[in-house]
C-alpha cells in the first residue's frame, strides 16, 4: 500500500496553483508560477477531485464507479504521489 493511502491523505491543490479551463484549446491546465501543465487524458478529472475533503481511497472509489473497469485503484495512487512530489499537491 502506498503511503498516501495508508496515511489517510486527503490530497489538495498547493495554494500557488490554480486549476483552469482553456476553452480556446478544449483542456485544462494547472497554472503554476512561471510555468503551465497541460492535463491530457482523466488527469483534470482526478485533479478535480483532489478538493482536500476526499482520501485517496474516496477518490479511487468515486473514479471507480465513473469509469468501471479502469485500472483506478492501481493507477491514480501513484499519479497523486507523483503529484505530490512535485509539489502540486499538498
Amino acid at each position: 500500500m502506498k503511503a498516501s493511502q495508508a496515511d489517510g491523505w486527503q490530497p489538495a491543490l498547493a495554494p500557488v496553483i490554480v486549476r483552469r479551463h482553456d476553452r480556446a484549446r478544449e483542456t485544462d491546465l494547472l497554472v503554476l508560477p512561471e510555468r503551465v501543465v497541460v492535463l491530457t487524458g482523466r488527469a483534470a478529472v482526478v485533479v478535480e477531485l483532489c478538493d482536500g475533503t476526499r482520501t485517496v481511497r474516496a477518490i479511487v472509489d468515486e473514479l471507480a464507479g465513473r469509469f468501471p473497469g479502469a485500472p483506478v485503484a492501481t493507477d491514480v495512487p501513484p499519479f497523486l504521489d507523483r503529484l505530490r512530489q512535485e509539489g502540486w499537491l499538498q
